[in-house]
């Protein structure tokens, strides 16, 4: 939500979140306040050698340009970061639909999560691996730039340290974390995959709430958004890995109601509310007089246009729907109605009903009796 696009690598939407673009300002300014200046001036001539007067970076106007630099130089270098992960991914024929930056980073969103241990800890390493390699490239630059130009000598070595700090952090197993998913990929190689995720969960959950403390305990109030994220992210993945685990072996075929109730779509909303009364049945597919499905009618939509306005059903009936054929994959298709609590069924290129999120209840309640029975056993 409210993210923008700024550009495209590798045909890979570059996204920023509004979370960023408010908070860029507040970065540029904290890292340009005398103190961390100071902090990272040091930092630098000790890693480089070469001196640097604080009092000339901060002349006029100089400290919050040389903040802003850093700054948008950092979320850069984050880009970078989940490029490594995009360019792993793609080795495996695993795309990435965008990079999104935010407040507390970046997210590659890739098209589907590796299950082979081996492809997800390359995956996983990558991403710290591009970080690792742009410190390096920004501590070597510090030695082509000419003594005279300071300012660029801090930009350069703030992003060497800071880059090295990123890849050494990604790497904490607090799941989702790279760390955390290096982690599972060693659990995966001698136990299933997800067990290996709920056992990486629950130990991002641990390392949430230590950051949750250190954040209390030390002021830092982003600590405590990090642990929110780890936190929520990591028991977020473990229900989804899990419910994939349910669903595996079946397809849309196996779950969608072939007799949810239907109304011809020259019906008056009117005759339907009085339908609805009658059968007690909320949704209804609307079809033609040949028997073609248009879309799907209800109860929200009498409450939308109301009964005495003449509209017929297929005037007012929802067909913004995603499409999911019989074929394709019951989780893949649960997927896919992220957004749509309902999506067409097709057999081809022909409509041949509705699924509906509720459809996959009766299936999911028989596979979970499934799971604990032979957990029992």
């Amino acid at each position: 939500m409210y993210n923008y696009q700024v550009a495209t690598v590798w045909g890979i939407p570059i996204k920023i979140n509004i979370s960023l673009v408010v908070f860029l300002p507040v970065l540029a300014w904290i890292i340009g306040g005398t103190n961390q200046i100071t902090l990272y001036a040091g930092f630098v001539e000790s890693i480089s050698g070469i001196p640097l007067d604080v009092d000339v970076l901060q002349t006029g106007n100089r400290g919050f340009l040389l903040g802003a630099a850093a700054a948008v130089g950092l979320f850069a270098s984050v880009t970078v970061h989940e490029l490594g992960h995009a360019a792993a991914a793609r080795r495996y024929g695993i795309e990435t639909s965008a990079i999104t930056l935010w407040i507390l980073g970046g997210l590659a969103s890739l098209d589907r999560l590796p299950k082979e241990p081996t492809r997800e800890l390359v995956i996983a390493l990558a991403g710290p691996a591009a970080s690792v390699l742009t410190g390096v490239v920004c501590y070597a630059a510090i030695f082509a730039v000419p003594a005279s130009a300071p300012s660029l000598v801090f930009v350069l070595g703030f992003l060497a340290i800071t880059n090295l700090t990123l890849a050494v952090f990604n790497l904490l197993p607090a799941f989702p974390m790279d760390g955390g998913r290096v982690l599972r990929a060693f659990l995966a190689r001698n136990r299933p995959y997800v067990d290996a995720t709920r056992i990486a969960a629950r130990i991002g959950v641990v390392f949430a709430i230590m950051f949750a403390i250190v954040g209390v305990l030390g002021g830092a109030p982003m600590l405590l958004l990090l642990a929110l994220f780890v936190y929520s992210a990591a028991n977020g993945e473990s229900r989804v890995v899990a419910l994939e685990a349910m669903l595996a072996g079946f397809v849309v075929k196996d779950v969608f109601d072939a007799d949810r109730p239907t109304v011809d779509s020259d019906v008056s909303l009117d005759a339907f509310a009085q339908r609805v009364l009658d059968d007690h049945k909320d949704r209804h597919v609307v079809h033609d007089r040949s028997g073609r499905v248009l879309g799907l009618v209800g109860l929200d939509t009498l409450r939308e246009h109301g009964r005495e306005t003449g509209a017929t059903v297929g005037e007012v009936a929802q067909t913004d729907l995603p499409s999911v054929d019989l074929g394709t994959s019951a989780f893949d298709a649960l997927r896919e109605m992220e957004k749509s609590p309902y999506a067409f069924v097709t057999d081809g290129h022909e409509i041949v009903g509705i699924l509906g999120r509720e459809d996959f209840s009766s299936l999911l309640e028989l596979t979970g009796l499934s799971e604990r029975e032979k957990f029992a056993q």
